[in-house]
Parts: structure tokens; sequence; C-alpha cells
């Protein structure tokens, strides 16, 4: 009996330390509802306030330019176990503590996870490397703070390829639409979230195949910003 009893107080003791780390907060603005689960006591409550703060302002602009049937409840966990950066599912985006620990300023991180879910292309014929191009051309077009984390888009090389992915594809589309053809970002999204996206999307969109476009790119890569 006294086993059973020790046995009962080292649960409760386990389950009440286990509730302290794990904490639950729900956030609700002008419609959309973001909940955010802390796995990491110890993890800074401004950084949690800023992804906050970061969500409500890039994700109902993102919803608004590519996708306004995106979902308007999103969950945010704060895991101490994820050992990379951040990943996104099913409008549930894991952030690293450790990382965001390290980095507090790259805030950003929210802009690029929160556009996967504004994509939500689902099982897409589309290539891998252009859904990440996409989520960080959507980071430097609507990102609140990309140059506090040091964020910028890669100056060309000649070892580099379209198929690269993130910054290095993010900069060609923005090229792309800044010589070429405006809107083709916002194009190709809904192509490929109505799964009608294909190889020949680039030619149709702009009269040129993917590799006359990259060889154009690689001549002359200034981005000619305005």
């Amino acid at each position: 009996m006294k086993k059973l009893f020790l046995f009962s107080l080292l649960f409760a003791a386990a389950f009440a330390n286990n509730s302290y780390a794990q904490s639950t907060e729900v956030y609700k603005q002008k419609g959309y509802i973001l909940t955010v689960e802390n796995q990491d006591p110890a993890f800074s409550q401004p950084v949690i306030d800023k992804l906050v703060e970061t969500f409500f302002e890039v994700y109902p602009k993102l919803s608004k330019t590519y996708n306004k049937k995106a979902t308007k409840t999103v969950k945010f966990v704060i895991d101490t176990a994820y050992g990379g950066v951040a990943a996104t599912a099913n409008a549930r985006v894991v952030f690293s503590s450790k990382y965001m620990t390290k980095h507090p300023k790259d805030i950003d991180v929210v802009t690029h996870e929160v556009m996967h879910i504004v994509q939500d292309y689902g099982d897409s014929n589309g290539p891998g490397w252009l859904t990440e191009g996409i989520a960080d051309y959507a980071r430097f077009k609507f990102g609140v703070d990309n140059a506090g984390a040091n964020w910028t888009l890669p100056a060309y090389k000649s070892t580099q390829s379209y198929e690269n992915a993130y910054r290095v594809t993010a900069r060609f589309l923005v090229w792309v639409e800044n010589n070429v053809k405006a809107g083709l970002v916002k194009d190709f999204d809904a192509q490929l979230r109505a799964h009608t996206f294909t190889d020949n999307s680039w030619k149709n969109a702009t009269g040129k195949t993917l590799d006359e476009l990259w060889a154009a790119y690689s001549a002359n890569p200034n981005l000619n910003m305005v």
C-alpha cells in the first residue's frame, strides 16, 4: 500500500512538471485563430510574442494575395526535440526551440512556413524546389524584418541551379517577374494548387522554356529592383 501511495505521488509530481513544461495559448484576431503550444519552459516569451505578431501581420496578407480559401485556424508548436529550423504540415508549424533561441531575430521563419499553409498544394505534381522557392519568394516580398535576421537573396553564382530551391530559386523568380513576366509567381501558385502546373507552364507564361529563362538570367542576373 505504501509503495502504491508513493507511486501515485511520483506520478502526480511528474504530471505536474509536464503540465508546467508545456503551455498552450490561443490567440484570436479578425477571424484568424492561432494556437501556440510551448514545450520549452525556458523559451523566451518576447520571442513567442513576436512569432504571434508576425503571424497576424503576414498570414492574412498571404491568404488574401494567393489563396483566399486558406484555413484561418493555425497551430504553432515550440518543440524541444526538433532538430531542424521549422517544418509545416496540416496547418501546424513546428519551430525548433533551440534554433529560435539562438536566432531570435529570424522571425520571418514564420513568413516562409505559413506560406506553405497558404500554398496547400496537397499531392501536387509540381517540383519541390519550386514550392520552397515560392515560400522564400513570399518571405522576400512579405517579410517583416528580414534585415534584422541578416536574411537576403543570394548573389548569382555560376554554380547555382534553379533546382537549388529556397533563396536561390526565389531570386530567380524575382528576376523573371521583373524582367519577363509580372505576376508569374501568383499564376504558378494557383496552378500548383489546382494541380494543373506542367513543365510547359514556363513557356506558356513567358514564351521561353525554364532552361531558356535560366540561361537568360545567368547572362544578366541583375534584379533591376525599383
